[in-house]
């Protein structure tokens, strides 16, 4: 049976405090609808329509095509947010799933109980409730002497005795396409003004239908986003889970509690995560590496057997059994061949150092290629930058820079050169020549 989803995600969230729409907030490096579209993804759904409202650019720009949009630009409740779906899904027949986009927590595995569940449900409907000791707003469930779910009474309309009852509506749910469409035409106005999803339990029970309930084991799952303090709460869930999964993966975390993985890092096996370590973006780490204390990476590539310590990544790439740090700092476009070694204070931009290389500290390259086996001397600068364009430095293999070398790009070092202690490199540079003095110029023997 084809299952088509809705992702609610209209509202403005007014107790965020924030310009930024609600569902755009991220935890663990992605925005709190990415993690509804991807459970909706993961259970196989074939089309996925988020209903948007304010800020509804903002979350298509992010979103892009993976998804349809459909717009409810008045905010008159969740029946109606569902219902300005019904011209992007008019033609599916099956089933429809229906989440919020701000609740990120939800596990794969629960969503897809939800929809199996309805796939041998005799009734229109399926939907996810839990036994919460703090309700955090959501209707109360509502059963008959049988044990069977009869209504959902939003906290706004529950009578204090209603209030007690601890089994709560989770804000998930899986329809008959068909039926859904009908029943939302009947839901009434809400004392609110608003018409409530939430409506369509008690049309199912009044047309003699069986309303299928799966209950969720971890009240955590089931948390929605209202406020800042809800954030928090939720990236603390969710960054345990990665770093379980990571641990239960192979990977050694010294302190977990002092490490910050995002959800869309990778890291191999027999590596270690040493305290106070984030990863930021798309970061890739191979296997047997050490990474940390207090390293930041974001969005780079490492390869296996890799030191990184106490040094500042973003958008580089490292090969294999490349030491760096401590106090070392790859910027955009900085890629380490194999067996590079990187000293401390050093920083690398735009840059290739070829294998064997080792880079001094207290050195700058910027826009260079740097070719095997070069010794870069302590203080070693590429004066890439003229005021208006940045130029190109290139050193061929074997050569030896020596301390304190000024390069000023465009230059070339020939294989096999040596500058020294001082140097300040104005032109080119032979193969197999020793240039020394300001400005350089070639030893004469």
């Amino acid at each position: 049976m084809q299952l088509s989803s809705i992702i609610l995600a209209a509202g403005k969230g007014t107790r965020m405090n924030s310009v930024l729409s609600k569902v755009m907030h991220p935890i663990c490096g992605k925005p709190l609808v990415t993690y509804a579209v991807e459970n909706a993804f993961d259970v196989g759904a074939k089309k996925t329509v988020v209903v948007v409202g304010h800020s509804a650019e903002e979350v298509q720009n992010y979103l892009g095509d993976r998804v349809e949009y459909a717009l409810q630009s008045e905010q008159l409740g969740t029946g109606h947010a569902v219902q300005a779906a019904k011209p992007n899904l008019k033609n599916e027949t099956g089933l429809i799933l229906v989440m919020f986009g701000d609740m990120p927590l939800f596990r794969q595995e629960t969503i897809q109980k939800i929809v199996d569940t309805q796939r041998s449900n005799d009734g229109p409907l399926t939907m996810l409730t839990v036994v919460a000791q703090d309700a955090r707003g959501f209707g109360r469930i509502i059963r008959n002497e049988a044990g069977k779910v009869t209504a959902i009474v939003e906290e706004a309309q529950a009578t204090p005795e209603q209030r007690l009852i601890k089994e709560v509506n989770a804000s998930v749910y899986c329809f008959e396409a068909d039926w859904l469409w009908n029943a939302l035409e009947n839901v009434p106005l809400s004392p609110k003004g608003e018409y409530y999803l939430t409506d369509v339990v008690e049309i199912a029970v009044s047309e003699g239908r069986n309303v299928a309930v799966v209950t969720a084991d971890d009240e955590m799952e089931t948390m929605g986003i209202n406020t800042r303090i809800h954030l928090a709460e939720a990236e603390t869930v969710m960054r345990r889970r990665i770093l379980d999964r990571l641990m239960l993966s192979g990977v050694t975390m010294i302190d977990p509690a002092s490490t910050y993985i995002e959800a869309g890092v990778s890291i191999g096996m027999d590596t270690v995560i040493q305290p106070n370590t984030f990863l930021y973006g798309s970061t890739i780490i191979g296997e047997n590496c050490t990474i940390g204390p207090n390293t930041i990476i974001t969005d780079t590539k490492i390869g296996d057997r890799c030191r990184v310590l106490a040094s500042v990544l973003e958008k580089a790439h490292l090969e294999d059994d490349v030491d760096m740090g401590p106090f070392a700092r790859l910027r955009k476009g900085a890629h380490l061949a194999n067996h590079v070694h990187m000293g401390n204070f050093g920083e690398v931009k735009d840059s290739y150092l070829g294998e064997g290389t080792k880079m001094g500290h207290f050195s700058y390259i910027g826009n260079a290629t740097i070719g095997k086996d070069v010794n870069i001397g302590a203080g070693t600068i590429t004066c890439n930058y003229d005021g208006e364009k940045k130029h190109p430095t290139v050193i061929g293999d074997d050569v030896f820079i020596g301390s304190d070398t000024m390069l000023v790009a465009p230059v070339t070092i020939g294989a096999g050169a040596k500058t020294g202690a001082g140097a300040v490199v104005t032109k080119d540079v032979p193969e197999g020549k020793i240039v020394i003095g300001v400005p350089a110029k070639e030893l004469r023997k």
